[in-house]
């Protein structure tokens, strides 16, 4: 069957989610994040689009923004396609990075998105990669707080107030409520496998799991809290790669 088109928004406005081919990783390293940021930028200035908020996980991206001559199927074929022409040459590999289909939402009044803004920067906490929505990096809460730099911040600040001052105090009360909203969600769930684990045990110099059971406990334990933190890892997996029993683990 044909695929739906996507319902036109009104107010040029969308939610948009756009992840890797059968759950891959989009993003390596930090480096290839600040590419696809430096991407995001060009076709910004070039599709002459409104950026409003964004966050870059490991294996997907969110985005908030409004179309402008441009249609957003156009604007997200450029970026994509940019982008994954970088990372093939990058890590010399073909073929496709991105799902071919990007998911969106209409946000079509204030409140919701005012939500939506909220939901992308609260991602990595609930996501349990931070513990607090202003100390992760890779969203867009940093050009809100501290400098713009390739989002449009003004709009989303004049729905608090008309000063600035008074905006940004009360976009920060807003964005660390913690809430249960429920926006378009990327439906992923990510599972890293044994060998990707030993993989990182490898780049944090741990060439067995024998070598980090003798490691003193401290260091043993700042490996253990860096692998919890990798995404799709399961505390089951981590304790029968390592090891190390799962309590020990859990209590870190």
């Amino acid at each position: 069957m044909p695929r739906k088109p996507r319902t036109r928004s009104r107010s040029g406005i969308y939610h948009i989610i756009q992840r890797g081919v059968n759950q891959q990783l989009i993003f390596e390293n930090d480096t290839d994040k600040i590419r696809f940021l430096l991407t995001l930028k060009r076709f910004k200035a070039m599709c002459q689009f409104e950026l409003y908020g964004y966050c870059l996980m490991n294996n997907h991206i969110h985005l908030l923004l409004k179309e402008g001559e441009e249609p957003i199927a156009l604007i997200m074929k450029r970026i994509s396609s940019s982008y994954v022409y970088w990372y093939n040459q990058k890590y010399e590999r073909n073929g496709h990075l991105f799902q071919e289909r990007f998911k969106s939402e209409n946000v079509e009044d204030r409140a919701y998105f005012l939500t939506v803004l909220r939901y992308i920067h609260q991602n990595p906490l609930k996501a349990g990669l931070t513990q607090s929505v202003f100390k992760r990096s890779w969203t867009s809460i940093e050009d809100y707080i501290y400098k713009p730099d390739v989002v449009d911040v003004t709009f989303a600040l004049d729905q608090f107030a008309a000063d600035r001052t008074e905006a940004l105090q009360r976009f920060k009360d807003y964005m660390q409520h913690v809430s249960d909203d429920l926006c378009l969600n990327a439906d992923v769930q990510v599972r890293v496998s044994d060998s990707e684990i030993k993989q990182y045990m490898n780049e944090y110099g741990i060439e067995s799991s024998s070598r980090l059971q003798q490691l003193e406990k401290e260091n043993r334990n700042d490996i253990l809290r860096k692998l919890k933190k990798v995404d799709g890892i399961s505390l089951r997996q981590l304790s029968r790669v390592t090891g190390i029993s799962k309590s020990v683990i859990q209590r870190l």
